[in-house]
């Protein structure tokens, strides 16, 4: 009897010394600068929303959040070079609808998708928009989706659209535009929105989809025309442009979305800390209005909610993947 009460005197004593560093750390996070990476090239989406979310973290923390830009493969090189990480929450990741996507696409990822991150918080959730060189719009009379879907038709695999890459967001947005209009359109694949958006102003490419943050300005400046919004309900940011569904494409809906990440095995009371100040700084009047000039919506899952969200969305694109037939060339 006073064995076994000294083994569990013992156990305490060993959790407690265990626990202790853990919660202190947690406690006293962050005492120095935290590094916010962004898996695609400056310039997209992500990157504009993960540098609005840094600089509300940073001035809530009171310490320096550096946001670095380290693209490749769909976020793939990056993710794997967090998933060897410390889990200490200096290092974190801002990526997108990519993050539960590429499971299905690369088959020999050096990484586990669910066991080597700890989702944090979702940043953002954001409806892609149909866009076309406005140069290209005007020599072709394309005033609306129904007159791009009529020029498609008309040309059978003459007609090219852009995208950050294999499987993104913006490119199974093209897929299910091809699947639900009967029209042959190209997919031209990039590495990252900019690279993309870069060719569609230049008239290497005519047509793309693409998050509302990344072709606003440039819709607002005449570069490009908007032909429909594809969530089911108006971006408030582009009020005067069609959902994808009123301009005869019923039942059309694909919208983006962005959470932050941390490397797996994290400490529960530092992933709910982290959790707890990225939804308050979400929830800042400063933010939301950012977010809304740039058609976002501030994201309010918290863990776990945000994590089995996660879960739930890498099985349901691995279907529409797997039905799809869509690789990686």
């Amino acid at each position: 009897m006073k064995k076994s009460w000294l083994r569990n005197v013992a156990a305490l004593a060993l959790g407690a010394l265990c626990v202790g560093p853990l919660a202190a750390a947690a406690q006293t996070f962050p005492d120095h600068a935290v590094r916010i990476v962004v898996p695609f090239p400056p310039g997209g989406t992500t990157d504009i929303l993960a540098r609005m979310l840094g600089n509300a973290l940073g001035a809530e923390w009171k310490q320096p959040v550096v946001i670095e830009n380290k693209p490749g493969a769909s976020g793939t090189i990056f993710s794997e070079q967090l998933a060897r990480t410390p889990a200490d929450g200096y290092t974190l990741m801002v990526t997108a609808t990519h993050h539960v996507i590429n499971p299905a696409l690369y088959k020999n990822l050096r990484y586990d998708s669910k066991a080597d991150f700890t989702p944090i918080a979702q940043v953002a959730a954001v409806p892609n928009v149909l866009v076309v060189n406005t140069d290209f719009a005007e020599r072709n009379r394309i005033d609306t989706a129904a007159d791009l879907v009529a020029y498609a038709k008309a040309n059978p695999g003459k007609v090219n659209f852009g995208s950050a890459g294999t499987g993104g967001a913006n490119h199974l947005s093209g897929e299910l535009f091809k699947s639900m209009t009967g029209v042959s359109m190209v997919h031209i694949p990039y590495k990252g929105a900019a690279p993309a958006l870069n060719d569609l102003l230049g008239g290497q490419i005519p047509v793309m989809f693409d998050s509302v943050p990344g072709v606003l300005q440039h819709i607002r400046a005449g570069k490009l025309r908007a032909l429909g919004v594809t969530s089911l309900t108006r971006s408030a940011a582009l009020p005067d442009v069609p959902t994808l569904d009123e301009a005869g494409i019923k039942g059309f809906e694909a919208t983006a979305w962005f959470g932050l990440y941390a490397p797996g095995n994290m400490d529960p009371k530092l992933t709910a800390k982290l959790s707890h100040d990225v939804l308050a700084a979400l929830n800042t009047p400063a933010i939301k209005e950012q977010f809304a000039q740039q058609g976002a919506v501030p994201g309010t899952m918290k863990q776990p909610e945000f994590a089995r969200f996660v879960a739930a969305e890498m099985d349901k694109w691995a279907k529409v993947i797997d039905d799809a037939h869509i690789t990686i060339q």
